[in-house]
């Protein structure tokens, strides 16, 4: 299950912050962000190598795209396509409502159940398809908003709960002077107390846990910063991903 934390500021600088979790399956090959899709020119990301996606990607046009799964949706299914296809689709975008558009225009039957978060630096949805129908979008608003197999902010889920008012209280990233240090010792947390639900990075457990982590920041003036880490955060070194 992974994790995305996005912080909408209109008017700061740099008016959009996003941190994010990757949890995989340990056995899952995949590549670090970069420009692997030759149909998609412009969109980096990380590659999965058994369905060729990503779960996270960002074109040059600056539009960024997370796909998370839904509850009970782990996994490839016989007959749908994948989800990995979602995000490269999104940040080939113009821009982000361009993206929402061409996204809920889609058949969602044709993938499994999924939450997809798209952002620029002036706006940022959440979208949620169900297996059935058209995904359907909301705006997200200013401020934080956190999101994992739930909709955003919803505190049913233990690790939103116990998380959410973490980075609400932490430092906000300084991206001009490269300081992201409470983002990253946030996205490390893998404190538990017994219940692998509650914590931010998930320790490997029956072959699955947090693989990777990520760190993008998007400036008023459309500079965009994408520091990635490529084991699990608090184990690895966040360093800059080549922005096209």
């Amino acid at each position: 299950m992974c994790t995305l934390i996005l912080l909408n500021r209109p008017d700061h600088e740099w008016p959009m912050l996003v941190a994010a979790n990757r949890d995989e399956r340990a056995d899952r090959a995949w590549d670090a962000p970069a420009a692997w899709w030759s149909d998609y020119p412009g969109v980096i990301g990380g590659r999965d190598r058994s369905a060729g996606g990503s779960w996270m990607a960002l074109g040059n046009k600056g539009v960024l795209a997370a796909a998370l799964n839904r509850p009970g949706s782990l996994g490839p299914a016989p007959g749908k396509r994948s989800r990995g296809e979602l995000p490269l689709m999104a940040a080939h975008a113009p821009n982000a409502e361009a993206a929402v558009e061409a996204i809920t225009a889609l058949d969602a039957g044709a993938w499994r159940p999924f939450n997809l978060v798209v952002a620029d630096q002036r706006s940022a949805f959440y979208i949620e398809a169900l297996g059935e129908g058209r995904p359907q979008a909301m705006l997200l608003a200013p401020g934080f908003s956190m999101v994992t197999s739930h909709p955003p902010n919803d505190e049913s889920h233990p690790r939103t709960r116990r998380h959410l008012p973490r980075f609400r209280a932490a430092a906000a990233p300084e991206p001009t002077q490269g300081d992201w240090r409470a983002w990253e010792e946030r996205l490390a947390d893998d404190s538990h107390e017994g219940d692998l639900a509650v914590t931010l990075k998930v320790p490997l457990h029956g072959g699955y846990g947090t693989v990777s982590a990520s760190l993008l920041g998007f400036s008023a003036a459309g500079e965009r910063l994408w520091r990635f880490c490529p084991a699990p955060p608090g184990e690895g070194v966040f360093e800059g991903v080549g922005v096209v």
